[in-house]
């Protein structure tokens, strides 16, 4: 490949943004006081414990501040500006796509979702009523100040659906067409609707890129697969293209 590609979908896992500094949901270096993220990102345990999963979160908040944008997250702005059609299909809650920056540029707010949601907004457990995290979260539970309920953080737990407007945000992007390039960094691709969106952004006539040190359950259905992580291995693959 030799040309922007005109319509590119970017799926992007926890592995880039753990070139970064933030600590995966899997493995020892995810645990959390010796607990299992993956049983405290769940709604039984916000009923069951409020306390104790807003202070994991809000723990979470301040290290993911500390963390910068690597390369990859970075050259991926810049292939959004060469690129026709663009979407950042991310799992990852954190912001680093969107502090990323290339050119000075940064990516628009349209040509990202955050499907998991985003860990820097703040939200009702009950109503509608949301706003963004500020740089000192209170230490207790905030209060919803319309329905009196207790808050949580904006992002999408184990045991809950993903947000329909955002499925539908993915959804109308695939139905353009096949994409030229499907790039796929630091995902396993567990996640069944992952796994799927990236083949049908693939079609017939895509190509899908698969980024990642370890082999995955999309490799199989991969044109090519780059065996290094993100930060090394995605700009001089992009910058091959945007030079």
């Amino acid at each position: 490949m030799t040309t922007v590609p005109n319509r590119v979908l970017v799926i992007s896992g926890s592995g880039i943004s753990a070139e970064s500094g933030v600590p995966t949901f899997r493995g020892k270096d995810g645990y959390w006081r010796n607990l299992d993220p993956t049983k405290l990102a769940t709604v039984k345990a916000f009923e069951s414990d409020p306390g104790l999963v807003w202070q994991w979160y809000r723990e979470r908040r301040e290290l993911i501040r500390r963390c910068k944008p690597n390369a990859a997250h970075n050259v991926l702005v810049g292939l959004a500006d060469q690129s026709r059609d663009f979407l950042l299909l991310t799992q990852n809650v954190d912001d680093l796509h969107t502090r990323a920056r290339h050119a000075g540029h940064r990516l628009p707010s349209d040509k990202i979702v955050q499907i998991h949601g985003d860990i820097y907004v703040t939200r009702c457990s009950r109503c509608d009523y949301k706003r963004g995290a500020t740089q000192e979260d209170s230490a207790e539970v905030p209060i919803c100040p319309k329905c009196s309920a207790l808050m949580r953080p904006g992002v999408v737990w184990f045991d809950e659906e993903l947000e329909h407007r955002e499925v539908e945000r993915v959804e109308k992007f695939l139905s353009g067409g096949d994409c030229e390039a499907v790039l796929v960094i630091g995902t396993t691709a567990l996640f069944d609707y992952v796994f799927n969106w990236a083949l049908a952004a693939k079609g017939a006539n895509g190509r899908l890129i698969e980024i990642n040190p370890e082999e995955t359950r999309l490799s199989p259905f991969a044109n090519e697969t780059i065996r290094a992580p993100a930060a090394m291995a995605l700009p001089p693959w992009v910058n091959q293209l945007v030079k």
